[in-house]
């Protein structure tokens, strides 16, 4: 017999919910459908921001009329000096991702400690929708991104926390509820920049905010009609025995906390997709895609959960054949590679300026670029992941599980930093750069590569990593 469920809020038990998404609880399919409609809402804004900023809204005549902005710059500049239009908007979208892969560790703790996952979870999305709205509002533009952060950190974690909970213990369909859970993420992601980017860029800015904010309020409605079938164990915020690391755990938690540094190198790179990136393609690339038509800038991002939805089977597929042949990697070999190849992506975007002379850039080393990342990234974010996720010990595995959000955090500040010399360097020498910074977290981890496989253990953790494919990039990229 299946152990008894309560509602978080209540206590009260709910009876079978039945099956209804791949043989999965019914409440999954509720789970899934908000969390598509909120990564929709979340990547439509923010495949607009560093375009609305450089086009707009940072432009003389208009940033005076933002209310605290002034405020804002006077502080950042007395830390980086003065700031050029673009390099101000970089270090405010590297600030605002920063913010926003810190806030599931703040989140996370209000929802399991203070409010139950519910609670965060309407609470967040409620301050999510809030924030899309205002964004629509130029004046408003602050108080909007600090709704957005503060909704995302409540929202992310604790959605992410209920789809474990639908199923008992030792339940064999909890990896893939998973899968099917961040296959939604995915599906989010690649529509977002489709529509909020196609209405902000080609019919005005506040029509792609104003379509974010609907979509959010259409996940609220999703989640609304299937609270019901949320539930959690009985007794899952109770506070378990304390019991202490010993001297070995400690330097295990110490290993994996380098392990999580190490990993900014691939995660910057990532994040200037989001940040620079798209001023280099609107300035850089010839858009023409034939018939006089134009391939608007926000829609390389859909390519970019495009390129992850068609590599993934593939590479799971070549793994496994690699293995029967026992020629596998393992986790370290995997991240070795794969940071280079985050390097080869942005050395293509530097051939690709020096191709072309003065002229712009052909679509297709963008287009290239963007499937080169996303193998990349299929051999870096999810098996770094699903390797803290293995090792850390027992007693503080959620706490590193969270912490790995750490990296995407450093991340963001420090590619917000970078962005102050794409205009000075160039955008041929500022891709080199990143290529760089790729690579040098290969080197990383093959100068550590003998104490990290002793303190790990080398394994294959192609369950584990299929499990959190596309949450660490989409999931809350």
């Amino acid at each position: 017999m299946a152990p008894a469920f309560e509602t978080a809020e209540t206590g009260a038990a709910l009876p079978d919910a039945g099956a209804d998404l791949f043989g999965h609880p019914r409440g999954l399919t509720y789970i899934a459908a908000t969390e598509m409609w909120e990564r929709f809402s979340f990547y439509g804004m923010q495949a607009l921001l560093m375009l609305y900023m450089t086009g707009h809204l940072l432009q003389p005549g208009v940033v005076e009329h933002v209310w605290g902005f002034a405020t804002l710059r006077a502080g950042l500049e007395a830390v980086t000096g003065p700031l050029t239009l673009q390099a101000l908007a970089a270090q405010l979208f590297g600030i605002y991702v920063a913010l926003v892969y810190f806030g599931p560790i703040v989140g996370g703790l209000i929802g399991d400690r203070l409010t139950g996952r519910t609670r965060a979870v309407l609470i967040g999305a409620g301050m999510l929708a809030c924030g899309h709205f205002l964004m629509a509002i130029e004046q408003a533009f602050l108080p909007a991104l600090a709704a957005i952060i503060a909704g995302a950190g409540l929202l992310k974690g604790n959605l992410a926390a209920q789809v474990g909970a639908l199923y008992p213990e030792g339940d064999r369909r909890h990896d893939d509820g998973y899968t099917l859970y961040v296959t939604s993420v995915v599906v989010g992601a690649f529509l977002a920049p489709l529509v909020c980017g196609t209405l902000g860029e080609l019919y005005g800015w506040h029509y792609g905010f104003t379509a974010a904010g609907f979509g959010m309020l259409l996940g609220i409605a999703i989640y609304l009609r299937g609270m019901r079938y949320l539930r959690e164990p009985a007794g899952d915020r109770g506070i378990a025995p304390k019991v202490p690391l010993t001297a070995d755990e400690w330097r295990t938690v110490l290993a994996l906390s380098i392990l999580i540094l190490i990993t900014a190198s691939f995660w910057t790179v990532q994040s200037q997709i989001w940040n620079t990136y798209p001023v280099w393609v609107r300035d850089h690339v010839d858009l023409g895609i034939g018939f006089g038509l134009h391939m608007p800038v926000t829609w390389f991002q859909s390519l970019d959960a495009v390129a992850v939805l068609a590599l993934a089977p593939l590479l799971m597929r070549y793994w496994r054949a690699r293995a029967k042949r026992g020629g596998e990697p393992g986790e370290l070999g995997k991240l070795a590679l794969g940071c280079s190849i985050f390097g080869l992506g942005c050395a293509l975007l530097s051939l690709g300026e020096w191709s072309t002379g003065a002229g712009r850039v052909a679509i297709f080393w963008p287009v290239l670029f963007h499937f080169v990342i996303g193998l990349g990234y299929l051999l870096c974010a999810p098996v770094a992941l699903a390797l803290v996720a293995r090792v850390a010990p027992v007693q503080v595995r959620s706490m590193m599980v969270g912490s790995y959000y750490i990296g995407l955090f450093l991340a963001g500040i420090f590619a917000g930093w970078l962005g102050r010399f794409y205009e000075p360097l160039q955008p041929p020498a500022f891709w080199l750069l990143h290529a760089g910074i790729g690579v040098s977290g290969t080197i990383c981890i093959l100068v550590l590569y003998r104490p990290f496989s002793r303190r790990f253990g080398d394994a294959h953790p192609e369950a584990a990593a299929r499990t959190v494919a596309g949450d660490a990039r989409l999931g809350n990229a």
